[in-house]
């Protein structure tokens, strides 16, 4: 015969709740920042780009994106001034700030990233019903996001008040708000009405470059908090080059859509 025996958070040693609260929130953290990078240059992901910083230096490389930043995977290994060899570039979060573009060159494109990026404008210029509607409740949560964070700050002072685990939310407070935060930051990226009617019509995208402002008529394919990305733009490095056709990704804090171009 068996004998159940119901248990509650005081049968629980305290030990034991600190570890499974550890562990909560070491995995609920790990799942969201894998799955929170940003979407703009998630899109140039596996595709060769440049990286053009505000100094006007380049790097070139198969890009790799992370939440905590973005590797430019060499082609072949370089050389380095003091005679070492280089096989990729990385570039960390918090360094952000230095970024002037990244470009993705069409005729720099592999023949199945090259049938990838068609798809991904085709889809763009003529959203299918159910991705429009997906976009509009995607939109949905953005703009509750706020709310979101007042109302599980709510529900967490509750419980502490009142209920069995109010003691164990009280002592593993350092760990429900962690998990809190990760869970908050998670919930979406900026919704910007002015520029959510424009997604998948043409543009002009002003960026700004040392102290000129250079202008780039594309497709706005989508945009996050911190970047902007558009298609089919004719890109030139410097004046010296002739134009190529591209696709960039640019910081919000230097690039603006100014214009309607259709």
């Amino acid at each position: 015969m068996v004998v159940m025996v119901a248990m509650s958070w005081a049968d629980i040693p305290y030990t034991a709740i600190t570890i499974i609260f550890i562990v909560l929130a070491t995995g609920v953290g790990a799942f969201i920042r894998r799955r929170s990078r940003d979407k703009c240059l998630r899109d140039f992901e596996q595709n060769m780009v440049t990286l053009e910083d505000k100094a006007g230096k380049a790097v070139w490389g198969k890009l790799r994106v992370e939440n905590t930043g973005l590797e430019f995977i060499y082609p072949e290994k370089q050389k380095d001034r003091q005679g070492h060899f280089e096989s990729s570039f990385i570039l960390y979060k918090h360094e952000f700030d230095h970024i002037g573009a990244v470009i993705r060159y069409h005729d720099e494109l592999s023949d199945a990233n090259k049938k990838k990026r068609q798809k991904q404008l085709e889809r763009t210029y003529h959203p299918s019903l159910p991705r429009r509607l997906k976009r509009k409740l995607a939109n949905v949560f953005k703009t509750v996001r706020d709310s979101v964070a007042e109302v599980v700050s709510l529900l967490m002072s509750q419980a502490k008040k009142a209920g069995p685990a109010r003691g164990v939310l009280t002592t593993q407070d350092k760990y429900v708000s962690q998990m809190k935060a990760e869970l908050i930051g998670s919930v979406g990226t900026s919704y910007e009405p002015l520029l959510e009617q424009y997604i998948g019509r043409k543009v002009v995208l002003e960026l700004i470059k040392g102290d000129k402002i250079h202008e780039h008529c594309g497709v706005l394919k989508d945009y996050t908090a911190e970047f902007i990305e558009i298609m089919d733009v004719d890109y030139r490095a410097d004046d010296k080059q002739a134009p190529r056709k591209a696709d960039m990704v640019a910081p919000r804090n230097h690039a603006v859509v100014r214009h309607s171009a259709e």
